[in-house]
């Protein structure tokens, strides 16, 4: 009987052992969906051990554009005319961060390239309000207000256009004004060639009357011209902006701006890293222009001007270049000139 007890001990024992090593051993993973391996993982074996992608391989980060930081502005009339607007500081509206300036009036912010001016491939906007291109010729002169006693050229600058184009490139590199008594002072504003742009490095370049005007780099530092005290220059930002008003008679604001890489990508400009075609956008403001004023955009604020643009037409083109083209930047000899002298008006004066 002992005999027989010892073996069934032991047969139970073995079948305790077998059962414990049973619950030790791992359970496999379940398949996926429809007994299938899950991706990246072979059939037994479960997924492969991840390993870290080694330093240079894999897919580059990519690097996010940094945003222009806002600049603030403030109204720059006379606190007297303007007693609740001229102490606010305003920040520049998202479309233009760094090319605005406060309408006193609305007291609110605006954008250089929405009022009276000329900005980007010269696109115009008139003293009615309308938009309107005006490619010239690169390296060529042309004028783009002609008055009694005030006179505006333009000189642009440009790139060949693209195959396929008929016309080229061009960007306002500079501008001219003559003034006062048949052209007795003379003003210049104009963008200096660079390679590599710096938003703060000023390329903007003043001269009246043959003297280069030196200016504290600080927005809001001023200028007045000894010789006519009327005329002044003030920076509208650290570099690269300035508003020069004549009192009673005009005033034009100016930004010296690059062609960036995106945008020549984008338009196909063809700009090379020698030259970022730093040219200007443009504001004008005029107080006392005469009935017969003519020019690109001169001719815009006349009483009798009548708008023949299509405006239907996305890009609204102005021709007639030889009635505008000048000899030289500071000459007001366009066929269209109403400047002093040489102007229309006194010939047609001279012939009565």
């Amino acid at each position: 009987m002992a005999p027989r007890l010892s073996a069934v001990a032991l047969a139970a024992f073995l079948l305790l052992a077998v059962v414990v090593a049973a619950a030790a051993q791992p359970k496999p993973k379940p398949a996926g969906k429809g007994g299938k391996p899950e991706k990246g993982e072979t059939p037994g074996k479960g997924k492969p051990e991840e390993r870290e992608t080694p330093p240079g391989k894999g897919k580059p980060e990519e690097k996010e554009k940094p945003e222009k930081k806002k600049i603030k502005v403030k109204c720059q009339e006379s606190r007297k005319l303007y007693p609740y607007c001229s102490a606010k500081m305003m920040e520049c509206p998202d479309t233009c961060p760094t090319s605005c300036f406060v309408d006193c009036d609305a007291c609110k912010p605006v954008c250089v390239c929405n009022v009276p001016g000329a900005c980007g491939d010269p696109r115009f906007i008139g003293g009615d309000g309308n938009a309107f291109y005006f490619h010239g010729r690169r390296d060529a002169d042309f004028c783009v207000v002609s008055d009694r006693d005030l006179h505006i050229n333009a000189h642009f600058i440009g790139k060949r256009g693209a195959d396929g184009m008929s016309r080229d490139f061009t960007w306002i590199q500079a501008i001219a004004v003559l003034f006062d008594d048949g052209g007795a002072h003379r003003l210049y504003v104009g963008a200096r060639k660079t390679a590599a742009w710096d938003d703060d490095v000023d390329r903007l370049e003043v001269i009246v009357d043959g003297e280069p005007v030196l200016l504290p780099e600080d927005a809001g530092a001023t200028w007045t011209s000894a010789a006519v005290p009327a005329l002044t220059v003030t920076r509208t930002k650290a570099a690269n902006g300035v508003l020069v008003a004549l009192d009673g008679r005009f005033k034009l604001r100016a930004n010296a701006v690059p062609i960036t890489a995106e945008d020549s990508r984008v338009h196909r400009y063809g700009v090379t890293g020698d030259d970022c075609l730093a040219h200007l956008d443009l504001a004008f403001k005029f107080d006392a222009l005469t009935g017969d004023v003519h020019g690109v955009v001169g001719q815009t604020y006349r009483s009798d001007y009548v708008n023949k643009f299509d405006v239907r037409a996305s890009m609204p083109t102005l021709g007639g270049d030889h009635s505008f083209a000048t000899s030289g930047l500071f000459a007001a000899d366009c066929a269209v000139s109403r400047f002093g002298h040489g102007g229309r008006a006194a010939a047609v004066a001279m012939a009565a």
